[in-house]
Parts: structure tokens; sequence; C-alpha cells
């Protein structure tokens, strides 16, 4: 059991190391994790440089040795939404949202417990849907309103928190499993929806009125699991990981706006990858990643109405499944040196048919370009940094309010975000 104590400790302190706000780019997930792997594209399934295996393979982790990893990255979203062409002309406008900058932590622990053997614990989050747009000068009839035709500022908050608990195993000398429990923690809040809120001079919405918006902050908790393997052949390796959708429990507050009254799970997601050391100094790793949005109803149901807000075949964000490509390379510049660089390209999970819903949740980037170092300060400490640039993307599409108002009433609306991040983690080998 004394092997246990020190990761029994930690987890409390993880846990709220990492309970702020995430923001992403694959959609909602990140387009990495650990800075290692920041730096990289993103690539990590086939690597095993940290102890962030538990967000990305639980098998690499056996191979990282004993070690702590603690960063934060500094992530810089700049978003906007447009109306354009409406038949009524207090409908168009523009609005940018706030919160351009989160602080997002990042936690890992590892330790073996023999040469084959190793027990550790990843704090990660998923985040993104994440806005906070002003009220702006709308008015859909019935005096000053926002974009989506509520009173006062209109957005979204949603966290997911997840702590996995690990164990990895080698089942031959270049071979290993491991299995991460997942312990998700998440909370949202919305204001500003009004309208979609049986409000008086638009259809009725939702089958739950008082459970669409400004309810405060509601959450719920979930239990999942991640798979993985991973494999060494000479200059080769190889990895696979595996999560299926995560349950997680309703939130209440909020039953009158998500799929299902209130459902909010964990979309299925899995990657397989490969690195390969071109040189002494040179590697170069590349993976693939899958996350089915669609196979949960409160993302990835159409938007437009069908059936009521809150009802399980109610109107969703519209997001489809998504592929993601991660490229990376590493140079061992010299013994305390490493320099990384990489590209990560992954669909925009949202159409034009769906953008009105989407201004509230606009994650809508493809591609991202990364760059990153490791420094070592000692023969057991390192400094890692990161930095990532996502050139600006945009979606348009037709206006819910053309169905809901009339032809042409609302026009075209677009969202738009551009995105950087940089970090820094400091890592120590034991």
């Amino acid at each position: 059991m004394r092997a246990f104590r020190p990761l029994i400790k930690l987890i409390p302190a993880a846990a709220a190391l990492a309970a702020l706000p995430a923001l992403a780019t694959d959609g909602y997930f990140p387009h990495g994790y650990g800075m290692k792997a920041l730096g990289m594209g993103g690539t990590s399934t086939a690597l095993a440089q940290d102890s962030m295996g538990g967000a990305t393979n639980p098998a690499s982790m056996v191979w990282t040795g004993s070690r702590l990893d603690i960063g934060a990255n500094v992530f810089m979203p700049i978003r906007d939404a447009e109306r354009s062409g409406a038949g009524f002309p207090t409908l168009n406008g523009k609005v940018d949202s706030g919160k351009t900058a989160f602080l997002i932590p990042e936690f890992g622990y590892n330790r073996m417990l023999n040469d084959r053997t190793s027990l550790g614990v990843t704090v990660y989050g998923n985040g993104g849907m994440n806005t906070s747009y002003p009220q702006g000068n709308f008015n859909c009839g019935g005096g000053p309103a926002n974009m989506l035709c509520g009173s006062g500022g209109l957005g979204v908050d949603l966290m997911q928190l997840i702590v996995a608990p690990t164990m990895a195993y080698k089942i031959a000398p270049q071979h290993s499993l491991g299995a991460s429990l997942l312990l998700g923690y998440q909370r949202f809040s919305a204001t500003g929806l009004q309208a979609f809120d049986n409000a008086p001079g638009f259809p009725p919405f939702t089958q739950s009125p008082g459970s669409v918006t400004n309810n405060g902050t509601s959450t719920s908790t979930g239990v999942g699991v991640r798979l993985g393997y991973f494999g060494r052949f000479d200059a080769l390796s190889v990895g696979a990981s595996w999560s299926p959708k995560m349950k997680m429990g309703k939130l209440d507050a909020y039953k009158g706006l998500f799929a299902g009254g209130g459902s909010f799970d964990i979309p299925q997601n899995y990657s397989v990858g490969v690195a390969f050391n071109l040189a002494p100094a040179w590697t170069i790793a590349a993976d693939y990643q899958r996350i089915n949005y669609a196979g949960v109803p409160s993302v990835g149901n159409p938007s437009l109405p069908v059936a009521p807000l809150g009802a399980a075949n109610g109107p969703g964000f519209g997001w489809h499944n998504i592929d993601v490509f991660k490229l990376g390379v590493a140079w061992q510049m010299n013994s305390q040196l490493v320099l990384r660089a990489g590209y990560n390209h992954g669909q925009n999970p949202i159409q034009g048919a769906d953008v009105t819903f989407n201004i509230l949740a606009p994650g809508v980037m493809t591609s991202h370009y990364t760059f990153g170092f490791t420094h070592a300060l000692s023969a057991s400490d390192e400094l890692t940094g990161a930095l990532m640039i996502a050139p600006r993307q945009s979606v348009t599409g037709a206006s819910l309010f053309n169905g809901l108002l009339g032809a042409g009433a609302g026009g075209n609306e677009t969202v738009r975000m551009r995105q950087s991040s940089i970090g820094v983690a400091w890592s120590r080998k034991f």
C-alpha cells in the first residue's frame, strides 16, 4: 500500500488544480494533452513522453518511468457572430465574444511499482462551448435584445474535468496494455436564451419551461474507461486507445435545453498512432483520432426543431462526427534541448444548417500549427514549452429565425473563430 499513498494524496490536489474553465480546438476536445504533445500537433498515441497517458494512451505510462508533470496553458480564442440580410433590419448586427484568455492547467503523476507495472493519475479537461456575447443593438420586436432575441448577455459555459487513475502492464518486453478509470465532473450554465423558453410572441420551444436559461451553474458526474495498447518494434512504436461514450448525470437545471431532459454525455473517441526514430536525434509521429459527437443527442441532434427542446429527439447543436489527423516531429538538438513542431487538422463538426445554435458554441476550427521545446534543467528536472496558432475559420448558413419568423426574416448568420495558445510545464523524474 505504501506505493499507492503518494497517488492517493495527489488526486484531490490534482482535481483542484484542473477545475478551471477549459477551451478546445478539435470540436470541444483539445488538440492535444500534455505540453510535449501540444508542441507536436497533439501526437501522443505512440509516444511515451510524460504522465498524461490517462488522457491519451494508458498503455504508454509503463514506459515513462516514475515522474511528475505540472503545467499550464494560456488559451486565447477570438470569436464573433454576425447576422446580415435579415428581412427585419433590427436583427442584423455583429457581436464579439468576451473572455479571450483562459488558463488551462495540466497534471500527471506516474509511479513504477516494478519493471513491468505502473500506477498513475492524469487530470485533464474538455470544454470549448464557452461564449460571452454582450447584448448588442438587436431588436426582435419587443425592445432591445441580444442576438438570439433574449435579454441581457448571451452565452454558455461548459467545463468537463476528468480524473483518470491509470494502470499499465508490460505483457511482453516490448508490448504493454493499460486502462484508465475516468471519473468525470462537468458544469454548465447558459444566459440570454429567454426567447427559447416559451417566450410570448414566439412558438413554444421547450417541454420544460423555466429550465432553459439563466439558472446558474448545473453540475453532474459520471464514470467511464479508457483502454490502450503500446508496442515497440525496433525504431517504430505503435499505439491505440479507445474510450466508449461516457454516461454523465443530467444537468437538471437545463433539462428544457438539452435533448434527453438535460443529458450531456462525453462522446466515444479513439485513436491510433505511429512514431518512428528516423535517426538518433529525430522522431516523427502521426496520429489518427475519431470523435463521435453525433452519438450524443444534445450535441449531435440537428438544430431544426422537429421536437421540443429537452425531448429525447429535441434539437441539438447538429455536430457531426469528425476525423482528426495529427503530425509531429521532434529534434534532439543536443543533450539538453529538444525542439518540436507539428500540424493538427480536424474536420469542422458544424454545418451551415446549424449555425444559429452554434453562435453559442462555435467549435469551427480545422487547422493548428504548433511549436515546442524541452530544456533539461538537471538530470531529473526539465522545462517544456508549447505554442499553437490556428488561423481564422468561419461557417455561414441561413438563420433559424427564417423558419420561426417567416422566410427571409432572419437572413444569414456567420460564426468565426481564430485561436492561439502558449504554455509551460515543469517535470521531475524520480
